[in-house]
């Protein structure tokens, strides 16, 4: 046993690093997971805030802006799933099919850059094409299909479409490494086996690539499934303004801005840990009938 930690010693460490950084990070924190069950005030510290129970959570509950705060996160998150989830695969797949290496390392930089620029760059280019005297308009109009410029982030109705469709552009590229190295790592003599029996390069595609690569397919849906009530305030706060904010107030936004702007640390701790909670659960569950359905899950 000594002889194996010994031998390995460089890994461990390494090992050893990242779950101190986890600890420090990621456990010592819910500590102060206790706010959401006390009177917190800043000034006062946690130590003097009086015990108070699950007061926030019902207060959340019976919170007019609730329905429609959970309504747009469902509403954009559901529309990920289905339209941006498949995104990725499709990607991974079409740059393991290309042929050329030059042109393939060149479609790689194209699709991984939008991953390397901020939420502020790149929402503000996206703002800047989409603004009425953007690219968009401007070739909407030259191509005759509409007569005015249209406000596009204006328009509650398109923000769905609009968050979506950014987050696409922006995250596709990278979350295709992870299926590539997938298909990577399927046995070369199964395609080679294919071509000799008549397969076409589709049918390669069917009947190899895609069962082959079905568990890291199953384990990033399950962890996409679980996190469907989080969106990530960066993109919502930077593509958010008062025309549109009936549709674009999620979760995270609202529990930001009663958190830090009003000052209300307990009430916006207690949504959070209860959004934490069915996290959790809908893991445990998209999980479960994984295993059920693929016999491929995390546990």
């Amino acid at each position: 046993m000594k002889a194996k930690i010994r031998e390995q010693i460089e890994i461990q460490s390494m090992v050893l690093i990242a779950i101190v950084f986890l600890v420090i990070f990621a456990y010592v924190p819910m500590y102060g997971l206790q706010i959401a069950f006390r009177e917190y005030h800043l000034v006062r510290g946690l130590e003097n805030a009086a015990f108070i129970g699950f007061k926030y959570f019902k207060e959340f509950f019976h919170d007019n802006i609730l329905p429609n705060v959970l309504r747009n996160t469902l509403y954009i998150n559901i529309i990920s799933l289905v339209i941006g989830f498949p995104v990725p695969i499709i990607l991974a797949i079409l740059l393991t099919e290309l042929r050329s290496n030059k042109f393939k390392r060149f479609a790689q930089t194209i699709s991984y850059l939008p991953h390397f620029l901020s939420w502020v760059i790149f929402g503000g280019l996206a703002l800047e094409i989409l603004s009425t005297g953007g690219l968009v308009n401007a070739f909407l109009t030259r191509a005759n299909i509409i007569t005015k410029p249209v406000n596009f982030m204006g328009l509650a109705d398109y923000f769905y479409v609009i968050i979506n469709v950014l987050s696409i552009v922006k995250t596709a590229g990278f979350s295709s490494i992870l299926y590539i190295a997938a298909i990577s790592g399927i046995n070369g003599e199964l395609f080679e086996s294919a071509y000799i029996d008549g397969c076409n390069r589709f049918k390669r595609i069917w009947y190899i690539t895609i069962p082959m690569i079905t568990g890291t397919v199953v384990i990033v849906l399950i962890f996409q499934v679980s996190a469907i009530l989080n969106i990530g305030i960066e993109q919502t706060l930077i593509l958010q303004n008062g025309m549109n904010i009936s549709a674009s107030e999620v979760l995270d936004t609202y529990v930001y801005k009663i958190g830090i702007g009003r000052s209300r640390f307990s009430y916006a701790t207690a949504v959070g840990l209860l959004k934490s909670i069915v996290s959790v659960l809908l893991l445990i569950g998209a999980n479960g009938l994984s295993k059920k359905i693929t016999e491929k899950g995390l546990f």
